[in-house]
């Protein structure tokens, strides 16, 4: 698990931007998944979400049983969203950006699930 600084993630005011960003974070890679070797590597990121549409309400709440997958209450607004990002260790590093626009789909917005239902 990697911990970000407090101010990593912000919304705007208005509630239809965000963005997640963290520079040089130290993060273990590793050569299989679960695998016996760790490399110490750093990466650093920046995405961002901006609400392209309206909220609209989402979930049943409290309405079905805590274990269906619709207990959670949430307004979400379909959202265009970019990012870059950039990692390197020893002998390797690489760089990238995405977007959303015209190849993906993303939604963002709050929302509360379990014990917070009541």
């Amino acid at each position: 698990m990697v911990e970000l600084p407090g101010d990593a993630f912000k919304v705007s005011r208005d509630g239809r931007r965000a963005t997640l960003e963290a520079k040089d974070v130290c993060v273990l890679d590793s050569f299989q998944f679960g695998g016996p070797i760790n490399v110490p590597a750093r990466v650093s990121f920046k995405v961002r979400w901006e609400a392209t549409g309206p909220r609209e309400r989402r979930g049943k709440g409290s309405a079905v049983p805590p274990t269906d997958p619709a207990a959670f209450l949430g307004r979400f607004a379909t959202a265009r969203s970019t990012g870059s990002f950039c990692g390197t260790e020893v002998g390797f590093s690489f760089t990238g950006r995405g977007d959303t626009a015209g190849r993906g789909y993303a939604q963002f917005g709050p929302e509360h699930n379990g014990v917070f239902l009541s």
